[in-house]
C-alpha cells in the first residue's frame, strides 16, 4: 500500500496519506476539504557501498527531457 503526498487546495496544508485503493476519498486532516492535489515525491535509492542518492525533480524549463538538469545537453 503506497503512501502518497498531497497538498490541500483550500488551506495549503501538506500531508501524507496511506492509500488503500484508488477510489479512496482524500480529505485534508486540517480543514476537512476534499480538494487535494497529489504531489510529486522525492525518492532515494541504495547504491554500492551503502550510501544513498536523492533525486529532486527539476522545476526549470528548457524543453528537454527534464528541463536540462540531467546533463544530456
Amino acid at each position: 500500500m503506497p503512501i502518497y503526498e498531497y497538498v490541500c487546495e483550500d488551506c495549503k496544508t501538506q500531508f501524507e496519506k496511506l492509500v488503500l485503493n484508488k477510489q479512496q476519498e482524500i480529505v485534508c486532516p486540517k480543514c476537512a476539504s476534499k480538494k487535494a492535489t497529489l504531489q510529486l515525491s522525492v525518492f532515494s535509492s541504495s547504491v554500492a557501498g551503502g550510501s544513498a542518492k536523492s533525486f529532486t525533480p527539476s522545476t526549470g524549463g528548457g524543453g528537454s527531457c527534464c528541463g536540462g538538469g540531467c546533463g544530456c545537453h
